[in-house]
């Protein structure tokens, strides 16, 4: 879908809240921006149009939203003819939406009060084809991408917005020093596609980092570690500075997945985690302890 054909049957001009009425509309619900929750409002219609052209979105969509605050990304993904699934955390927020956006689109907003981390999907139905179009706050974006490899299946598609530190961390190359638990899982899954610089302009209030609307699509061979693969990675990513023998002695598992590697990819046990290539994670699977 193109930025143009989206725009076509929305009016993004009148879907986004300009500075002056997202303050206006936070001093009427007595709401202060809380950074404690990266509440960076986004008052540019062409950020919201972007964000939605980039995920294709079409009438029909099942998409999944985090933190939807005052609604602006929420209200033009509903007037695109999606069925969205949003999760708020702040509580006046919620209400607001409950009252305003919840009426208009009875049959096809389903929205929830909590944690995303402990509700990634927003109670999606289970088993059904998804996309995620979020602006996600920094202090959750590891934790709500690690929940989120815990269903199946996983979203077609994403466009999040996220700090460049956040974005670089899930795509940071092994080998260096960004590379991390939440890099493996979300290369071994999604493929990155041409994404979007956002400026701090775009929010209310103006962050002081960098932002980018990050684009993934899940790979045709997404591969998703276990439950106790993925226990395992992050552990010993919490140790990243020693080695990995020292890090896989004890656990027969682990010690399995060291000999297994060191076969097909020649590491050697003095290789530190970010050192090891995403395929390499992968083999922990071949190396389960299975009942």
């Amino acid at each position: 879908m193109s930025l143009s054909g989206t725009r076509q049957r929305i009016s993004f001009s009148h879907v986004a809240l300009s500075p002056s009425e997202t303050i206006a509309l936070l001093r009427e619900l007595g709401q202060n921006p809380r950074g404690s929750l990266g509440q960076n409002f986004l008052v540019d219609p062409n950020i919201v149009a972007k964000s939605l052209a980039l995920a294709e979105v079409s009438p029909g969509d099942r998409v999944v939203e985090i933190g939807p605050g005052l609604g602006t990304l929420t209200k033009a993904l509903l007037e695109a003819g999606v069925e969205l699934y949003a999760v708020e955390l702040d509580k006046k927020l919620h209400a607001y939406l409950e009252r305003t956006l919840v009426p208009q689109y009875p049959e096809k907003f389903h929205l929830m009060q909590g944690d995303a981390v402990e509700h990634p999907l927003a109670e999606l139905p289970e088993g059904v084809p998804f996309k995620v179009v979020a602006n996600l706050p920094y202090a959750i974006s590891s934790p709500w991408m690690e929940a989120l490899f815990a269903h199946d299946p996983l979203p077609g598609r994403m466009v999040l917005m996220l700090q460049n530190e956040a974005a670089e961390r899930y795509m940071a190359l092994s080998g260096g020093k960004s590379f991390g638990a939440i890099s493996v899982l979300v290369q071994a899954a999604f493929e990155r596609r041409p994404g979007h610089k956002v400026a701090a302009g775009c929010f209310y209030p103006k962050p002081e980092v960098g932002s980018q609307l990050l684009h993934l699509k899940r790979r045709e061979d997404a591969k998703v570690l276990s439950e106790e693969s993925r226990a395992r990675v992050r552990k010993i990513f919490q140790q990243r500075r020693k080695q990995l023998g020292a890090l896989c002695r004890g656990d027969v598992v682990l010690e399995s997945w060291l000999a297994l590697i060191a076969e097909k990819f020649g590491i050697d046990p003095r290789t530190r985690p970010e050192a090891v290539p995403v395929p390499a994670w992968m083999l922990l699977e071949e190396c389960r302890v299975l009942p």
